[in-house]
């Protein structure tokens, strides 16, 4: 459904218009007004939550609202404390995915990583929102979803006066709510969805200047200013000073939004190449063979990674690698043996002192049936024709990794698509990390057409889920871990083209067996913290794939 116009953007709705809108006729504006928090949706219209919800939020905000020299505790020295970050959960369980940055106003769900803007909007007192009264909509996924609250006092209003229609026409909208049978009906399409009317905790009564600092006291709006803006200055994309002010003194952010740039960053130093430009200068990327690069922030806070990846890659370059090129690979990390011991092949579960089993199937112009070799590494032993057909039916990379002890030689690479992965620095803990902030990846892949080197050349696949956002500890390991993500991005092995196990959908981008924390604050779907384990284990996950600390020493 489309928005009103002052239901859209992220400006609260003006008490003017909103003492004009249907449903709202006789109310005053009283210094005491509601405030009502809401979440953007897909088509951004503004969603309320329920009264209990709202409430939760607002007393948190109040509670940990304690001044010190003009400035909110909350942001001493320009910095967010753990105590922006807001679980639903609390409020209401069937809400425990969520949570709110308070300082940035956006929600974020932790099991799939999905950014929404938030915003407090204050509204006169009102019956329906004394009793948190909510209208909702049946969706297609047969789940209920809140109609705007202009809309819902609208209906609350007709419901009240015992009207048996409303037509939401004075919204623009091409519907029509029977409120004696709880059904709303599109008037173009005669489409039916159910429609219902409940009750959640009253929404929270506050001053329209809650906040006692100079700066709010001394501007007129409707409530206080949540962003850590108003009180800083910032260096703009030209250099100039300017300050960071919300404009007409909304409580929701105004500032158009990224769902990259969820959270506010502080520069750190971590590895070769990286530099801090202060407290909140622009850190300066390094490289690993990518483009890599991080702009200025306008709000004058800074990522302190990021790297694109853009196709064509190696993988598609690899794939050129035939005939002749193909068995000098094999050469390369085979040693061929006289006399092969009493053995299967591991490959072709012949014996080894028999033809391979790929004789006469195999295209090799030099490798012989009988050929065996082993590898120079590990000295597992394999026909030499198996070898080739193993290497044939892989990624052609240049690489060959041992079917029997996964000791890889040379560089893999895998199938992953281009897309794009930002690294940022929190001030939050993660659970069971108590020492450090946290690390933030956010991989973004769009999507795309399949290539050679994917199951399906030439069909599209779908990318669900993106961004995908995932925490690491901000301490030693955790950094050393990030490293090697950052190996394993440029390798394109973290995300391949397959089926999900998940939803069994096909020819979709899916995780590639480095597990990732998708969760910050809780470990609700099993991808969170606390884990004591993680770190270990995402490190020998990684050195499966080829990715170890020597990487370190040899990747740009």
């Amino acid at each position: 459904m489309a928005a009103p116009p002052y239901a859209s953007g992220g400006l609260t709705a003006p008490s003017s218009t909103l003492a004009s809108a249907p449903g709202f006729a006789g109310f005053s504006v009283p210094s005491l007004q509601m405030a009502v928090w809401e979440w953007m949706d897909d088509i951004a219209c503004w969603r309320p939550y329920s009264g209990r919800v709202s409430s939760f939020i607002e007393n948190y905000i109040q509670n940990h609202r304690v001044h010190q020299g003009g400035m909110p505790a909350a942001l001493s020295n320009g910095v967010p404390v753990p105590g922006n970050s807001i679980s639903l959960g609390q409020a209401d369980p069937s809400l425990a995915p969520y949570i709110i940055d308070v300082t940035n106003m956006v929600q974020f769900r932790q099991d799939t990583g999905t950014i929404r803007r938030v915003r407090r909007g204050l509204f006169p007192q009102s019956p329906a929102l004394l009793k948190g009264v909510l209208w909702e909509w049946m969706n297609n996924d047969g789940n209920w979803t809140p109609y705007q609250i202009e809309i819902c006092f609208f209906l609350e209003n007709s419901y009240q006066n015992r009207s048996q229609n409303a037509d939401l026409i004075v919204f623009n909208l091409p519907y029509i709510v029977d409120l004696t049978t709880f059904f709303q009906t599109n008037k173009n399409t005669h489409f039916r969805r159910q429609i219902q009317r409940r009750t959640d905790g009253t929404y929270p009564l506050t001053s329209s200047n809650a906040c006692s600092c100079q700066h709010c006291q001394s501007s007129s709006g409707t409530g206080p200013i949540l962003t850590r803006g108003r009180h800083l200055s910032h260096v703009s994309n030209s250099g100039q000073t300017a300050l960071a002010s919300t404009g007409s003194h909304r409580s929701s952010v105004i500032v158009p939004y990224n769902s990259n740039l969820p959270y506010l960053r502080r520069a750190t130093s971590f590895g070769a190449g990286q530099s801090s430009g202060g407290a909140w200068g622009v850190a300066h990327s390094a490289s690993t063979g990518s483009s890599a690069s991080v702009p200025a922030i306008s709000n004058g806070t800074s990522s302190i990674l990021s790297l694109s990846l853009p196709s064509p890659g190696p993988v598609s370059s690899a794939l050129a690698v035939a005939g002749k090129e193909v068995e000098d690979v094999v050469r390369k990390h085979v040693e061929k043996i006289e006399n092969p011991p009493s053995e299967d092949c591991m490959i072709c579960m012949e014996k080894l002192n028999s033809p391979s089993g790929y004789d006469g199937v195999s295209e090799s112009k030099s490798f012989q049936s009988s050929e065996v070799g082993k590898l120079m590494k590990c000295s597992h032993v394999f026909h030499l024709l198996c070898v080739r057909a193993m290497y044939d039916s892989g990624n052609k990379d240049g690489s060959l990794q041992c079917p029997s002890c996964k000791t890889i030689y040379g560089e893999k690479t895998g199938t992953q698509p281009s897309g794009q992965m930002d690294v940022y620095s929190l001030p939050q803990s993660l659970p069971g990390h108590s020492d450090c902030g946290t690390l933030q990846i956010i991989y973004n892949i769009p999507p795309g057409v399949q290539g050679p080197e994917h199951p399906n050349p030439g069909l599209p696949y779908s990318a669900r889920g993106f961004p995908r956002i995932c925490f690491l500890p901000d301490n030693n390991k955790g950094r050393k871990v990030l490293q090697l993500l950052k190996v394993a991005w440029n390798r394109r092995l973290i995300f391949t083209v397959g089926t999900s196990t998940t939803t069994g959908e096909t020819n979709t981008v899916v995780w590639n067996e480095i597990h990732h924390k998708t969760e910050m604050g809780s470990n609700i779907s099993g991808h969170g913290y606390p884990d004591p384990n993680y770190l270990d284990n995402v490190l020998g996950e990684l050195a499966a794939q080829g990715v170890t600390e020597y990487c370190l020493t040899q990747d740009p």
